[in-house]
This record gives structure tokens, C-alpha cells and sequence, in this order.
């Protein structure tokens, strides 16, 4: 429910049974009577013999007719058996009760002086519902709340830019065709423009070539705001992130790029309401033709026509016919795309032991060291010829690449239900990743395409034939209005529950889905226990942070306790969390936590905007967030001496340096085996398998091969590590004696290349007996 859509567009909008699996009671205490109203319901009658209650409070549950009555009111099955529960304790418990429900109960029990009829016991329904009502509130509300989280009329939201006629131009093609250069040139001859990126490295670039080009703009992100006048006027040209774009300023000319990230299951929602609430009398589109039906669509219902302008790839990109195989076989120019941090590791240590100079990007590295890393890689004049990325290249970065080398075809994704899964990357990431080689301009003027692996390239090829299909749905997000109003008629739930029944309530139609919410609900359980005003509780819930990394989650735990006391988070308070000043990172691990201290500054940046009181050294956190960046800087450079030391610290044989959810040097068809230059197998594929098995039995992830035969699994001893890994079909029998003979040799050598960070624990001749 939480991220996809919950009705088509021809259903008429009907109403959705409410997931009642989220109402939580409300817990009532028993009345424990008082001096005024004590027993009344006793002196008019007598006091209750509560076996008889209880008796009678049963056979009340019992009733059809009274279940029937309860869920004509709401109650279905589960919330009738937990409202009867807590009515039933709370007579029971209670030493008095209302004069009226006391009379109720005596004459049931007493047939008032009659004989007792069994009907008697359904009088008890109103006083029942009333209850029920207490505990779980929105059965009183459910009408409101629907209408709250009706969300099948989102250009509505935005009356300012349905009170004029918007022209809407879509440029549609594929990277490197000169889509954006377009719409760019006609938003830096405006009077007025707004370009919306999704990352702050475009919106920078964007910045950059709109000042230099003599056309003041600002630059607005989530933690900056840099203004082209030195005394801090609004320029008429803005370049930000789009989830800070303004949709009550009005522009002539917007940009929105890479529109087809509508779809993202959570970040969509920033580029519907940019695509629908944006205030200007231009609205320049570019992105993928996959997205044009979608948003032809949605600008029919604002009454609002597309033009589309089709464009080709400036420059030729030819899928090679070979796999590189070996690191041997690198020219300069090339970039090996890994999806894994430990992969980017491997890799770039195994290039600089061939004498090669490398540079590295990776998504968690801050925008100045990502900058940095590139003009390296594109400096003529620098040695740094090769660059070993993740799919951060994407977007953002100008890259002189020759040629792109994929070391893997599978990445970590999330799925509409915000579950984790292992797959092959779509046509959609291939294009975008593969599209960086022979950028029109670049001193290449072509641009070549490969795998690292002989037996991905056929997959490869596969996947960038195959058509990008097309975008289905744009993404929702609820509003903090919203929330409001849902914690005004629900004044006792978590936020985590009010965002949780909002989403159960919603209604959408099939051009929309609901984004996921995970993030959101994790911060939000996380600092429930903080007392925070909800407008507060919110903001600190859409803080842009990695969930993954305890130092930036404890950060923001902290950061949101001090605030409730209403105390100021100072610079100097700052300094004593994360320790600063700080070294140059010796080893792995010291460079990913300077990459999370840099997010914590990130997160003060963007909090210090939306609470400029009580986050008042924004300034001061820049200065040392910029020597961090430096410090990082130099950690990266030397990044290959860092993984030396990491597993040299570390137990022997262990190869991993970072532990991670996705390790990733396999295809999706089997646990890879990767081949040095001396053609012996690696271990690292049994590392590997190791952890995606334990993922897998997290997550419940779907096997990647077939089950292997049982007689398989006794030739290793059953329930051994290794007929684990035969059985999750992560390891083949030959697979197997390829890495026993391998660890073998290592063994006698006296080198170890097995083991993670969850296994440095163990001595060698313990990992030794597991693989027997």
C-alpha cells in the first residue's frame, strides 16, 4: 500500500477498506470511582456481582446480530475482538461504573426483576461502540480522513499555476544527444528561469554556466543557498534541487531534468510537483522518451498540450564485441563501473598494483571530492587515466570516458514495496551509465561500451537492445498539511501510524502511486520518544540521510533531543559530537567515517534552513565542512595505501575492508568466480556468497539458481557452510573445489584473500575446518 496505486483510473475512486492492522488503541485506565459519583448506579439499584458480568460481557461477544451491528460501524473482526477485550477489562477492572451502564448491567444480570431474556445483553451495543469509539478514535473520523487523503486530484494542490496557461516542451532522447543544452539556452535567455536537477552537483553546473554566461542566478539546495549578488538579492534565475524548487514564485521559463526519476518509488514525488506546481509560462521537460506518454496524460488533466522535440546521441556508441577479462587490457580513458564499495576497492587496488594511476567516485563521497576525482580523470596533462566508479556517473559529472567497462550487471535496488532485492540493471541504468563514454565535445569522439566478464557481454548486449518501457505513474508524497489534519482528528497516534493509516486511506488514481515511506517512518520511530511539536517531528523526518549509517542516525538523534530542550545546537556543541578537528584517514575505515561526518555536517546545513534559531552556525559548520572535504580529498587520493593498511590491521585473510548489504562480484546467474591475471580463481566469490546468503535469509530474497542435488550436499557434510551455499544455489560443486584449491594454496603461501568483516573474528585454521 505504501508505493503503489491503490485503484485504477476507471474504478470511480471507491472508497478502500481501511487496513485496520494499523489502528492502535488508546488505552483507557479503569475508573477507580469518587467521593461524588462513587455508586450511585449501585444505591439506585445494587452493587453488580461481576461473575455474573462477565458472564453475560461474554455471551455479549458472542451474539451474530452484535458483530453484525459492529461492523456496520466500522468494526470489522479484529477491531470488534480488541474493542470487546478492552470493554470487558475495563468493567471488570473498574470499582464503578456510569449510573447508566450500571443500571444497563444490573438489569441484564437481574432481568430486572423478570425473567432474564438473552436479547437483554445487546443493550449493551451503544455503551460498547461508545468504547470502541474512545480506543480507536478514526471510527469516528473515517469519513474526514478519507477526504484528508484523497489524492486523486493532485493538480488541484496547486491553484497559482492552474490560473495560467503553461506552454510545456518535452525534450526527449538519450544521454549525450544535447536535450538539456537546449532547454538550458532558452532558460539563460529569459527574463526569469528555474532549473530543477536532481543532484546538487547539476544544479552547481547549472549555477556556474548561468553566472559565467553574464545571467545572475542564485543557487538553492537543500544546505546552501548562494546568492550572485553580494548582497544577497534574489536574482530573477535560480538553479536548485528539485525537492527545494518554489511553486508559488513565477518564472518564464522552468527547466525540469531527467524527468522520468517521476517514477522513483521515493524521490518521484518531488518531480510531480514540480511538473504540475511550477508557476512559469515555459515548462522545458528532458528526459527519457519513455516518459512522454505519462506526461502528455497528466498535462491533459491541467488542460495543457506537450510539444515534444525528439533528439539523437551526438556521437557514435558502439557495444564491443569482447570482455576485457583482465586488468592488463586497460587504456587510458576507460571506467570500470562497479555497484559495490568493496568492488570499487578491489578493483582500483588491483589497477595501481599494475603501476596505473586511477581515479574514484562513489556515491557517499562529498561534491567537492567527487569534482576533484573527475578533473583528475579529465586533466590531459594529469597521469590518472582510469577511473573506477559506481553508478554515481550517471548524472552530474562531465567525464572524458573513452570507454565503459561494467564489473557487474546486477546492483541492489528496492522495490515498490520498499523490499531490497539483487537484479540485473535495467535498460533505463544501462543507457544512462553507458551513454558517459564519447561525450560530444570530449577529446573521444566515440564512445565504446564492454563488461569485465566474457559471459555478462551477451547480457549485457540484451539489455541495452531491449526498449525502456515506458513510465506508468508519477509519484505522491503526503504533505505536512495533511499529516496535521490527520493528527488533529488522531491526537494520540505516533506520526509513523498517522503516515502509515494515511497511506492504508489513500486513494489514487492509476496515473499516480503513493512513494515509499520507509525512510521517513524509520527517523520517525526513531525520535518518537523526543518531545517535538508535529510541524518539528516532520521536518526532522524528511531529513536527507542514509538510514544505514549509525553515526549520521545518532547524530540526528542527538541533534533532535537538543532541540526539544530548546537549547541551540552551536558550533562548538558540533565540534565536541564529531570530534573535530580531524586526521587524514589511515585506513578504510577512518575514510568512511570522515565520509559520515561530512553527511552530519550535511544534515546540521539543511536543518539550519528550516530552524535558522536553534541552528545558528550554519557559516562556521561550512568553513570546517570544506577542510573535511579536503581532508577527504586526500584520503581518496591515496585510497589504494588506505585498503592496505585496512586488511593488514585486520585478521589474516580477510578481504573485505567495508561491510556492506549488497557485495556485489557476482552476476545474477551465480556466485562469480573472478580470474586474476594469472588465471587462478579468486575467493572473494565464496566472501560473497557468504553474505548475499545471509541477505537472502534476511530478506527473503528469491534464490538465484535451482536447488542442488541432496547427494551434492552430503559429499560436504550436511549442515555445513558450504551446503548452505550449495543449497541457497549460491555456489555450484565446481565452483566449490575451484575455491578449496585456491584457499589451499593461499594457505601453503602463506597469503589469505577470504573473509569480511564479520569473519575477522576468526583465526585461519577456524575458517579452515568451517570449509572442510
Amino acid at each position: 500500500a505504501a508505493s503503489s496505486a491503490s485503484s485504477s483510473a476507471g474504478d470511480g475512486g471507491a472508497s478502500r477498506a481501511p487496513d485496520t492492522s494499523l489502528f492502535v488503541p488508546v488505552p483507557l485506565k479503569p475508573g477507580l470511582g469518587g467521593a461524588a459519583s462513587e455508586d450511585v448506579g449501585a444505591e439506585l439499584t445494587r452493587p453488580l456481582d461481576k461473575g455474573e458480568v462477565l458472564k453475560n460481557l461474554n455471551k455479549f461477544y458472542k451474539r451474530k446480530e452484535i458483530q453484525r451491528l459492529g461492523a456496520e460501524n466500522g468494526l470489522d473482526a479484529r477491531l470488534f475482538h480488541q474493542a470487546f477485550i478492552s470493554f470487558r477489562k475495563y468493567i471488570m477492572e473498574s470499582s464503578s461504573v456510569s449510573a447508566d451502564l450500571h443500571i444497563i448491567l444490573n438489569d441484564i444480570c437481574c432481568g430486572a426483576g423478570k425473567v432474564c431474556l438473552p436479547g437483554h445483553v445487546d443493550d449493551l451495543f451503544p455503551f460498547f461502540l461508545k468504547h470502541a469509539k474512545q480506543i480507536f478514535p478514526m471510527l469516528d473520523c473515517m469519513d474526514d480522513l478519507r477526504k484528508i487523503s484523497d489524492l486523486r486530484l493532485p493538480p488541484n494542490w496547486y491553484p497559482d499555476a492552474r490560473a495560467i496557461q503553461r506552454k510545456i516542451i518535452f525534450h526527449a532522447g538519450p544521454t549525450n544527444s544535447g536535450k538539456t543544452y537546449h532547454a538550458i539556452q532558452r532558460f539563460l535567455s529569459a527574463k526569469s528561469g528555474i532549473y530543477c536537477g536532481p543532484l546538487k552537483l547539476l544544479a552547481h553546473e547549472i549555477f556556474q554556466k548561468s553566472n559565467d554566461a553574464n545571467v545572475p542566478c542564485d543557487l538553492v539546495t537543500g544546505e546552501e543557498r548562494v546568492y550572485a549578488s553580494e548582497d544577497a538579492r534574489q536574482a530573477p534565475h535560480v538553479a536548485c534541487t528539485i525537492e527545494m524548487c518554489s511553486t508559488n514564485t513565477p518564472y518564464e521559463v522552468a527547466v525540469i531534468d531527467e524527468i522520468q526519476m517521476i517514477r522513483d518509488p521515493a524521490r518521484g514525488w518531488a518531480w510531480t510537483r514540480a511538473l504540475l506546481g511550477l508557476c512559469a509560462e515555459e515548462i522545458h521537460i528532458c528526459g527519457e522518451p519513455a516518459a512522454i506518454d505519462l506526461v502528455t496524460e497528466l498535462m491533459y488533466t491541467t488542460g495543457e498540450e506537450v510539444e515534444v522535440r525528439n533528439y539523437k546521441r551526438l556521437t557514435p556508441l558502439t557495444v564491443l564485441d569482447y570482455a576485457l577479462e583482465s586488468l592488463d587490457n586497460l587504456r587510458p580513458g576507460d571506467c570500470i563501473v562497479c555497484f559495490s564499495k568493496n568492488d570499487i576497492y578491489s578493483v582500483s587496488r588491483q589497477i595501481e598494483a599494475r603501476g596505473l594511476e586511477c581515479a574514484v567516485i562513489y556515491g557517499s563521497l562529498p561534491p567537492g571530492t567527487k569534482l576533484e576525482q573527475a578533473k583528475k580523470f579529465n586533466d590531459p596533462d594529469d597521469p590518472c587515466k582510469i577511473l573506477v566508479a559506481t553508478d554515481a556517473i550517471g548524472m552530474g559529472l562531465n567525464l572524458c570516458i573513452r570507454r565503459i567497462i561494467f564489473n557487474s550487471i546486477v546492483k541492489p535496488t528496492v522495490n515498490e514495496k520498499g523490499e531490497k532485492e539483487i537484479d540485473s540493471i535495467t535498460t533505463s541504468q544501462a543507457l544512462q551509465i553507458a551513454g558517459r563514454a564519447g561525450r560530444f565535445g570530449s577529446s573521444f569522439k566515440q564512445g565504446e561500451v564492454t563488461t569485465m566478464h566474457r559471459d555478462d557481454l551477451a547480457q549485457l548486449k540484451e539489455i541495452l537492445s531491449d526498449a525502456v518501457p515506458p513510465v506508468k505513474a508519477a509519484g505522491l508524497h503526503p504533505t505536512p498539511e495533511q499529516i496535521e489534519m490527520f493528527a488533529y482528528h488522531l491526537p494520540d497516534a505516533t506520526l509513523s501510524n498517522l503516515i502509515d493509516i494515511f497511506v492504508s486511506l489513500s486513494q489514487v488514481d492509476g496515473m499516480y502511486f503513493v512513494c515509499n515511506i520507509d525512510d521517513f517512518k524509520f527517523l520517525a520511530d526513531m525520535i518518537q520518544h523526543i518531545p517535538l511539536n508535529l510541524r518539528s517531528r516532520y521536518v526532522f523526518c524528511t531529513a536527507p540521510l542514509n538510514r544505514k549509517e549509525p553515526f549520521v542516525c545518532t547524530s540526528l538523534l542527538k541533534f533532535a533531543r537538543q532541540f526539544s530542550k530548546n537549547e541551540p545546537l552551536t558550533f562548538d556543541w558540533l565540534c565536541r559530537h564529531t570530534k573535530w578537528p580531524l586526521a587524514v584517514p589511515k585506513n578504510i575505515k577512518e575514510l568512511v567515517h570522515l565520509e559520515a561526518v561530512h553527511d552530519v555536517f550535511d544534515l546540521y546545513l539543511w536543518l539550519s534552513y528550516r530552524f535558522m534559531d536553534m541552528f545558528p552556525d550554519a557559516v562556521l559548520v561550512r568553513d570546517i565542512q570544506k577542510k573535511l572535504d579536503d581532508i577527504i580529498q586526500i584520503g581518496v587520493c591515496n585510497i589504494t595505501k588506505l585498503i592496505r593498511a585496512s586488511q593488514s590491521a585486520a585478521a589474516p585473510g580477510t578481504a573485505e575492508v567495508v561491510s556492506e548489504d549488497f557485495p556485489l562480484s557476482r552476476t545474477k546467474k551465480d556466485a562469480r568466480v573472478v580470474s586474476d591475471r594469472h588465471g587462478a580463481a579468486s575467493t572473494e566469490a565464496l566472501s560473497i556468497a557468504v553474505e548475499a546468503a545471509g541477505l537472502r535469509r534476511a530478506k527473503n530474497l528469491r534464490p538465484s539458481r535451482p536447488g542442488i542435488r541432496q547427494e551434492d550436499l552430503k559429499s560436504h557434510g550436511r549442515g555445513s557452510l558450504a551446503s548452505r551455499l550449495l543449497q541457497e544455489g549460491l555456489l555450484t560443486h565446481e565452483m566449490l573445489r575451484q575455491l578449496e584449491s585456491e584457499w589451499q594454496d593461499q594457505h601453503r603461501n602463506g597469503r589469505y584473500g577470504f573473509g569480511s568483516k564479520r569473519r575477522d573474528q576468526h583465526s585461519s585454521k577456524e575458517m579452515g575446518k568451517k570449509k572442510k
